[in-house]
């Protein structure tokens, strides 16, 4: 599942223009709406944390976990000392921490790098046994009728900064009786001084999911389904939602 590995040190530079605030905001108001005195937080598959910074000074206490050693070591090397921040290496699928938390979160799609049943089941369970009685959880994912009506195409993304250029493609391959996608990416990255080039090629494969589904592994998992909604707009999921946003508790 750690397929971030090889470009985990270009990632910020890649996604530098993702709202994390905005996406922040929207995920805090979905906290306030469902679970209003929550304060602590957990963070599955938190990537390099630039969410957990933007939940800490809304005043959070926020724990992340991630399978990707290099993400932690970003992760922290941002938090500094920042006591409300702690980092853990581990599987969002089998990670048990000891302890719980208010809220539960997972997001950029973490769910949809779960590829089997029992990959997915797994982590709502691990999300469930670190919720505290009320608590919720929220991750987004690919959602099914959206992905198959405006299908993956390839994408070409350019960034650049001081020292090194990006530029990244991901052609999709899909394969439709798995509800998966194959993001099949070639980072080539640049270095300014010497021209050396570095070419890195990575795949992976995304599952793409539905309500009913969903409904039923998280019911396995004794959770509640409380709120689906297209991600960051609210609006009710359609064939023109790509990325969708579900809020449990764990019964």
């Amino acid at each position: 599942m750690s397929v971030f590995n090889e470009y985990a040190r270009y990632y910020d530079l890649l996604y530098r223009d993702k709202d994390y605030a905005g996406e922040t905001d929207y995920i805090n108001s979905l906290i306030r709406s469902h679970c209003p005195a929550a304060r602590t937080v957990l963070n599955l598959g938190c990537g390099s944390g630039r969410h957990d910074r933007c939940l800490v000074e809304m005043g959070y206490v926020v724990t992340g976990v991630d399978l990707s050693d290099e993400m932690l070591a970003a992760a922290r090397l941002s938090a500094g000392a920042n006591r409300a921040l702690e980092y853990q290496h581990g599987d969002v699928r089998s990670i048990r921490l000891g302890k719980t938390f208010d809220v539960v979160v997972s997001l950029f799609h973490v769910m949809s790098y779960q590829q089997t049943n029992e990959d997915l089941k797994a982590a709502f369970a691990s999300a469930g046994r670190h919720l505290k009685p009320g608590g919720v959880f929220i991750f987004d994912c690919w959602y099914g009728p959206g992905v198959l009506t405006d299908r993956p195409a390839v994408r070409v993304k350019e960034l650049q900064d001081d020292s090194i250029s990006v530029t990244r493609i991901a052609k999709p391959v899909m394969h439709p009786n798995e509800n998966a996608v194959d993001v099949n990416y070639t980072v080539f990255i640049r270095d300014k001084q010497t021209s050396s080039v570095q070419e890195i090629r990575e795949t992976h494969r995304m599952r793409f999911l539905f309500l009913p589904e969903i409904r039923q592994m998280l019911a396995d998992e004794g959770f509640e389904l409380l709120a689906s909604e297209e991600w960051l707009t609210g609006k009710p999921l359609s064939f023109e939602s790509w990325s969708a946003v579900c809020c449990c508790r764990k019964l």
